[in-house]
Parts: structure tokens; C-alpha cells; sequence
């Protein structure tokens, strides 16, 4: 096991870090059963960050950092620091565009999420929306996948996709979902409206709570035994029709 991201090692570095706040964390990893003062401490302000910890034995730590040298605890902070939906709304009207963007309901893949941020930015996307837990985030093999992408695409990173479809409705946005299911093809809607596409993750799809928050639903036909799309082909399709759609006269 080996975590694709940026690896502060250490008790002091990952501390250090929190304290100062300059640094995006995806995760901590601390040891279980470590304790004292300045564990204490980084639980603390982790917790005060929303930086999501997970407590696993000395053995999977020292996997991750690739040695046992690291008293513990172990960081992954992003190769990217995040932005938010009002910044990606903000560059749809300073571009005096409609707004289109992608959400990212669980993709687990560092190779998919690069892809989609490379296809999305070359598609002239606003941003990509991913949720904190249960995905992979901006991490050093997203950013190398996405060939320089992440550098110039705005990345959400929000605790719970459900509230933010719903703001995001609530500011005229359309929410449409692409999933086996969909009772259109993925060409047959006029893409124009201010729209953000929602993107399954790998095997599950898109997750029922957040399909039922869709305005409706797209899917890609298929004739082959393959029942499924790897995630970024499918998010490259959708993708590039919406680009179609608004490029067409």
C-alpha cells in the first residue's frame, strides 16, 4: 500500500503543518494506540480542520512511507489547493459563459480523476466538484494522469454532495446525471443551460440519494458484452457532447 500524495513524515512535520495552517491536508494516518500531548494536539486541530484522520496499525504506516521511520504518523497533504463553487460561478461570468461543471460522486482512481480534470479543462469546464470522503483527492499521481490539467481547472473539495446539488439548483444550475439507467441518450439534450454533469463512481455509479437530486438523467448506449464504461471514458464522452452542444451554432 502505497499513498500517491504529498507525504509530510513525523510527529513535528504533521503538527507543524496544523498548526500553521498553510498546508491542505487530504488525510493524517496515526498509529494506533500512540498517544501523548502533542498527539493529543494533532487530533485536535485535525478535527478542528475537517482533516479527516485514520487510526491504522504501525504496520500499514510504515507501507505508506515506505519505512519505519516515521514515529507514528504520516500526512498526505494536496497537490492543489482547493477552491469553491462561488469561484467556478465567478469564472463562468468573468468568461460571460454559462456555467458547466462536473461533479464527482466517489471516484476512487487516481488515473480517473486525472483524466476527467485533463478532459474537463480541455473542454472548457468552469471546475470539478469531489467530495471529501470516500475519493481520492488532488494527489501527486492525479496531478502527473491529469499532464498539467490541475494547474489551470478550479477543484471543490465539499463534505456532502446532496447540500451542494442543492445550492447549486437553488442558483439556477441544472444538475444532470449520467448513469446506465437514464432515460435519454447522452446526445439528445441541449446542453446551453447552466448545467453541472454528475459522474458515478467506479462500479457503484452514481449513488441513489444523489441521482434522485438530478434534474434528469442521461445514459451511453452501449452494444458490446462490457456492461460499463471506465469513469473517465464515459466523463470524456458527456463532456465533449456538452462541449458540441455549446460550440454548435
Amino acid at each position: 500500500m502505497k499513498e500517491e500524495g504529498r507525504l509530510l513524515i513525523g510527529i513535528n512535520p504533521v503538527l507543524e503543518a496544523l498548526r500553521r495552517g498553510e498546508r491542505r491536508f487530504e488525510k493524517i494516518y496515526i498509529a494506533k494506540g500512540r498517544g501523548g500531548p502533542k498527539t493529543d494536539e494533532l487530533v485536535n486541530l485535525a478535527r478542528e480542520r475537517d482533516v479527516h484522520i485514520r487510526f491504522e496499525q504501525r504496520e500499514i504506516i510504515d507501507r505508506i512511507c515506505g519505512s519505519a521511520n516515521h514515529q507514528g504518523v504520516a500526512g498526505v497533504v494536496s497537490a492543489k489547493e482547493y477552491s469553491t463553487t462561488d469561484d467556478m460561478l465567478g469564472l463562468a461570468k468573468k468568461r460571460n459563459e454559462e456555467p458547466f461543471i462536473v461533479i464527482l460522486d466517489g471516484i476512487e482512481d487516481p488515473q480517473n480523476l486525472g483524466g476527467i480534470i485533463r478532459s474537463a479543462e480541455a473542454a472548457g469546464a468552469h471546475g470539478i466538484i469531489i467530495p471529501e470522503r470516500r475519493a481520492v483527492g488532488v494527489t501527486d499521481a492525479v496531478a502527473r494522469t491529469s499532464a498539467g490539467a490541475v494547474e489551470y481547472l478550479l477543484i471543490a473539495k465539499v463534505k456532502n454532495i446532496n447540500n451542494t446539488i442543492a445550492e447549486l439548483k437553488e442558483k439556477g444550475i441544472w444538475i444532470i446525471g449520467l448513469d446506465a439507467e437514464g432515460e435519454k441518450r447522452y446526445y439528445e439534450p441541449d446542453y446551453k443551460m447552466p448545467l453541472a454533469v454528475v459522474i458515478g463512481g467506479e462500479g457503484v455509479g452514481i449513488r441513489p440519494l444523489v441521482l434522485k437530486g438530478c434534474d434528469f438523467v442521461v445514459s451511453i448506449p452501449q452494444k458490446g458484452r462490457v456492461n460499463s464504461l471506465n469513469a473517465s471514458v464515459a466523463a470524456g464522452i458527456i463532456i465533449y457532447e456538452i462541449l458540441k452542444s455549446r460550440s454548435a451554432a
